[in-house]
């Protein structure tokens, strides 16, 4: 062994002396008891920390039944959808409601296949090693995305209600279905590059992956169906009485002379005549008919159930990220380069905030009533069975006897905390000085994961992992919607926040 190799090398003197240390240490013994018998989480669970995040908030959006993505990478396609759900549901009056995820789960794949091949006649002169080629290429037509490629999609085939193209095996799980497809892309890509080496021109090659294209549909409709090109739409909007329940009789308001409410005088009469204070009560004798009106649409377009029955333009929502990078100067706008997945629709944008409009504005849009879209790095200090998102429950520091000191910046540079999961803000809770101090999330990996599917996040949890929040322009501060009609400042595919949510 040279000296140099000998001087990088773990040295037995120092190993003796690492386990000497640690073995001398009660808390390093207990600790590798609890994690080597219940895992690292368990074991650094604390319960203090669960005690301080209550489920309960003061400002809570109500949201139709918990989506589950399964074993797929559809989170930011689920996310959305759970926005846009949340919006049709209270516009007619439904009490639950699912779009469907595989519909547009076709689309992505069938886009991102032919913008991966035209990004390939883009870059023909690129070397197969260049760092630019070796993004294109690492993951064809993978399932992840963000928001702007969910709006791409609805923009170009609109949507459908799930029970007109449910899922399947290959959407729940999608690994194997994809593993091919791209395979089938590279081999695709392999071939252009060699027909334009061998002198074709662009329209032979265009024509070459027009060609390919067909292929490529081939395996979508085989793994998940053809979509639908017309459905039937029905549903049966919510029994207003159901939300009277438990409402006292409107004759209880009158007050006697003390101001004190008195009973109802139809209380304890025994004809059993309906209560003849309540107006909105039916004389009209029971039956087991279901009389809720109904919403019933024959052969309607997915474009035109999206038009006509989603009461939100995904158009009319921005990417806000808060990245405080050096070289990402805050109030600014951005473009990443090759990051579409629908060919004509552009590449993604967002506009780089501080923290304190960042969450000014998830704050002024959940207070008006409305949910919210938003990436972050799940896997940091989350119990992701119990569903928390925090610091003090996962005390890690405490397990392993080391402080874990990265700040935003550090996680984005180092790819330490990257944004790999999109969620759902459904309500926040605001302390006596109206500051926030915890965030409820709906989360799509089904009711049995968190409480009831649904996540409890510390707001300091809030500052240091969530990157990217979809707003409504109409939330946006003056100076923050100035910058939407400046240029952008384009960014390379291989760049912090350029990694697609899964």
């Amino acid at each position: 062994m040279t000296a140099n190799a000998s001087a990088r090398a773990i040295k037995p003197e120092l190993l003796r002396t690492y386990t000497e240390d640690f073995n001398k240490d009660r808390a390093n013994l207990i600790a590798a008891d609890a994690a080597v018998s219940a895992g690292v989480l368990k074991a650094a669970t604390d319960y203090r920390g669960v005690r301080a995040l209550p489920r309960d908030f003061s400002i809570e959006l109500k949201q139709g039944s918990i989506t589950n993505q399964e074993r797929s990478g559809r989170c930011w396609m689920f996310a959305s959808l759970n926005t846009l759900r949340y919006e049709l549901m209270h516009r007619w009056n439904l009490e639950d409601f699912e779009f469907s995820e595989t519909y547009l789960f076709f689309w992505d794949a069938m886009e991102k296949s032919n913008t991966y091949l035209e990004n390939v006649l883009r870059t023909l002169d690129e070397a197969t090693d260049s760092r630019l080629f070796e993004a294109i290429n690492e993951s064809p037509a993978d399932d992840g995305g963000w928001w702007q490629m969910f709006a791409a999609l609805v923009n170009k085939y609109g949507l459908v209600p799930k029970s007109a193209y449910p899922e399947s095996e290959n959407s729940r799980n999608s690994d194997d279905f994809k593993q091919y497809l791209n395979s089938k892309l590279r081999e695709f890509a392999a071939e252009l590059r060699r027909r334009s080496a061998a002198g074709a021109s662009e329209d032979e090659l265009r024509a070459l992956k027009d060609e390919y294209m067909g292929t490529v549909y081939r395996i979508c409709a085989v793994a998940l169906g053809e979509p639908p090109e017309k459905f039937d739409f029905f549903a049966r909007t919510k029994d207003d009485d159901e939300d009277k329940k438990g409402e006292a009789c409107k004759c209880k308001a009158e007050a006697d002379a003390d101001g004190k409410a008195e009973s109802c005088k139809c209380e304890g009469k025994s004809d059993a005549k309906a209560c003849k204070c309540d107006k909105d009560k039916s004389d009209k004798p029971k039956t087991g008919k279901d009389e809720r009106p109904q919403i019933r649409e024959i052969g309607i377009t997915p474009l035109e159930f999206y038009k006509k029955y989603v009461p939100v333009d995904v158009n009319d929502f921005v990417t806000l990220a808060n990245a405080p990078l050096k070289n990402r100067p805050f109030n600014q706008r951005y473009r990443i380069r090759f990051s579409a997945n629908v060919a004509e629709a552009g590449d993604m944008e967002f506009v780089n905030v501080p923290l304190d409009v960042f969450k000014k504005a998830a704050l002024d849009q959940l207070t008006a009533g409305h949910p919210i879209w938003f990436a972050c790095d799940c896997t940091q200090f989350a119990l992701r069975k119990d569903g928390f998102f925090d610091q003090s429950v996962v005390r890690v520091d405490q397990l392993f006897g080391t402080e874990f000191t990265g700040d935003k910046a550090h996680g984005l540079e180092y790819g330490d905390s990257p944004s790999n999961h999109a969620m759902t803000f459904t309500g926040v809770n605001l302390d006596e000085d109206g500051k926030p101090n915890r965030w409820k999330v709906e989360n799509s990996w089904g009711k049995d994961a968190g409480k009831d599917g649904y996540y409890v996040m510390s707001d300091a949890w809030f500052d240091r992992y969530v990157t990217e929040l979809i707003i409504r322009k109409e939330y946006l501060d003056d100076a923050t919607r100035v910058l939407l009609t400046t240029e952008p400042v384009e960014l390379d595919p291989w760049q912090p926040l350029t990694r697609r949510c899964r």
